[in-house]
């Protein structure tokens, strides 16, 4: 089964490290944890992406705020890449076809642990100016762009598996980007086994996993009949399907002409085995895809849950690292997912686990200090800004941070519906809470750069200033040193939209605690002592109105419950309640929220029945 024949896991994007910057937020952050998990539990799995080299952008901030961006290409030679060769020693080369012509890429390799991804690169001699720049950027581009990355990924990733004589006994789908794979995996049963399409698209369904992470309908790509033609057509023959029937597969509706090509659509239809991301999300995903099983009831409609997790040794700090080494013993990496193992924190000396949190604290203030100076001096800002900056933020404040992609529905500026509260509580000589932010809004997005420069123009603002820090260009090494350093996570999406929102997994490892909306991940997490909650989990029409509720009860929340919380110290400067809550969150969420964990499930209850064995059910409540 699986040992035999690998799991082949198809991501659009990856976040493997920093310094490979294929990646720009939680889908590819969840790949790469995804891959290290993986590999520590000795699941044979192949990775395939694209390299990008100029990666996503690099963020800098304007006087007033305002978002830019720029692009920098990325030396591949000094980067941890091989060329992929064949078993006679030549470098791959993989060539996908179209009606305006055939679009080349080469394949890097890229080993992680014991697993190895291959990344595919259209940057070679032979193909159009236009075609080289393919791969050049991520989520850059018009729709003819991504719908050609889109086949590079699927149909040239395919092609790259069978080059290189890796015959996969499972495909998973990260995402719908990759989609296009059941299609050449189609094709290549037809011409194994004989048998017509639709036949050979039921064989490798049964192989197939998809997991979509997108509970908002906009944000599924959608094709054009004339792109997918263009595109498609040389497969679509090679398949024996004429137009219609090609696009049938892709449509909610198969037999309506004005529906565009969805992915996401063509990706459950070529998958036995679907999945969301979280309970919650589970239940939206139903609901916006029930039209696809007429008949079927909302709540049977096949499209279980697997909630996401982290991979534990990626972001925890080393200090805490060592504290776990002490009290939880020296297997206790290898036993992550097991929920005996994190029994033991509640044995930590409170002062122990405190001066740890603390140092931790400390070393992200002087991150973000100096961070923020760097950026300043960028600008040309004055002296007196630069002096404000390296001494802005206490190490002694209870420090609140909130670092995610900002769209709007994430509400970054969620602190601004009860501004004078916050600005009460900011600056409170006794009881002083601080904001450190970061977060990049895509370059197409005007109303989340919008939101952005709201939050940015805070620490312009004589209230917050010193006391609001925004971090730029936020990448794997800002979100590290946030989720390791912060008191409190903040995470504020307007419910039901977070499909999980993993980075809040992070922090507990490091003893923060999360205060959230009861959506994504915290919904199944949170049991009233291991954190705070946003809300009891309503949901408010109008949207204005859903945002004021929310924000006042955020503000209310941080006053009555979270600051006084911590704040309450005893003799000796402790925060006994706190932490005692920080232990609990440790214990209930540690092993139930790691990679381990979810990749245990994706291979019971996917990976083992896609191959050929036995299923365990998949939630799907």
């Amino acid at each position: 089964m699986l040992w035999a024949r690998p799991v082949a896991y198809f991501s659009a994007e990856f976040g493997f490290h920093e310094s490979i910057p294929i990646y720009s937020g939680g889908l590819g952050i969840l790949a790469g944890d995804h891959i290290k998990a993986a590999s520590d539990l000795g699941i044979p799995l192949v990775g395939i992406g694209l390299y990008y080299d100029q990666g996503y952008f690099k963020q800098r901030l304007d006087r007033d705020g305002r978002q830019r961006e720029d692009y920098i290409e990325v030396d591949s030679g000094l980067l941890p890449l091989q060329p992929a060769f064949t078993g006679n020693g030549d470098p791959v080369t993989v060539t996908v076809e179209t009606r305006t012509g055939a679009i080349a890429a080469r394949v890097w390799k890229l080993t992680v642990g014991r697993n190895t991804v291959l990344l595919l690169d259209s940057d070679v001699d032979g193909n159009q100016p236009e075609d080289r720049e393919l791969t050049a950027r991520l989520y850059g581009g018009d729709e003819r762009v991504r719908i050609r990355q889109e086949l590079i990924l699927g149909v040239g990733g395919v092609r790259a598996l069978m080059a290189l004589g890796i015959s996969p006994g499972v495909a998973h789908l990260n995402e719908g980007h990759s989609a296009f794979a059941g299609l050449e995996l189609a094709r290549h049963r037809m011409a194994r086994e004989g048998i017509g399409a639709d036949e050979a698209m039921r064989r490798i369904a049964a192989q197939v996993v998809f997991t979509t992470h997108t509970p908002v309908p906009a944000g599924h790509d959608r094709f054009s009949a004339d792109l997918i033609d263009e595109h498609l057509g040389p497969l679509r023959e090679a398949l024996g399907l004429d137009h219609d029937q090609l696009m049938a597969w892709g449509r909610e509706h198969p037999a309506d002409p004005s529906e565009a090509f969805c992915m996401t659509v063509l990706a459950l239809r070529i998958s036995r085995r679907a999945n969301a991301v979280s309970s919650v999300h589970g239940h939206v995903t139903r609901a916006m895809w029930a039209p696809l099983f007429p008949g079927w009831a909302e709540e049977r409609v096949p499209i279980g849950h697997i909630t996401n997790g982290v991979h534990v040794r990626t972001w925890l700090a080393p200090q805490m690292h060592r504290l776990y080494d002490r009290h939880l013993g020296p297997e206790w990496p290898r036993r992550c997912a097991e929920p005996g193992c994190w029994e033991a924190i509640e044995n930590v000396d409170a002062g122990e686990l405190w001066e740890t949190h603390q140092t931790l604290r400390t070393r992200l203030i002087g991150f973000a200090r100096r961070r923020a100076v760097r950026c300043a001096e960028r600008r040309g800002e004055g002296t007196d800004v630069l002096n404000q900056l390296r001494q802005s933020l206490s190490l002694d404040a209870m420090t609140i941070g909130f670092a995610r992609r900002i769209v709007t529905y994430k509400r970054a500026n969620l602190i601004l519906q009860d501004i004078d509260l916050i600005a009460s509580l900011v600056n409170d000589a006794q009881v002083p809470i601080q904001f450190v932010f970061a977060g990049k809004a895509h370059p197409r997005d005007e109303p989340g750069k919008d939101v952005l420069q709201q939050v940015a123009r805070l620490m312009r603002d004589p209230r917050f200033a010193g006391k609001v820090l925004f971090v730029e260009d936020y990448d794997i090494d800002v979100g590290r040193h946030l989720v390791q350093g912060v008191d409190v996570w903040l995470n504020t999406p307007r419910r039901p939209l977070e499909a999980s929102g993993s980075s809040g997994q992070k922090v507990v490892l490091n003893g923060g605690l999360n205060l959230s909306v009861l959506d994504g991940w915290w919904a199944e997490a949170y049991d009233g002592l291991n954190g705070f909650a946003i809300g009891a989990g309503e949901t408010h029409t109008p949207t204005e109105l859903h945002d004021r509720r929310d924000g006042e009860a955020l503000a209310r929340v941080l006053r009555d419950e979270v600051v006084p919380l911590f704040y309450d110290r005893d003799r000796d400067g402790l925060p006994r309640g706190w932490i005692a809550r920080m232990k609990r969150a440790i214990r209930t969420l540690g092993w139930r929220f790691s990679a381990d964990r979810m990749v245990t499930d994706y291979v019971l209850t996917s990976y083992i029945p896609a191959a050929g064995g036995t299923s365990s059910d998949m939630s799907r409540f």
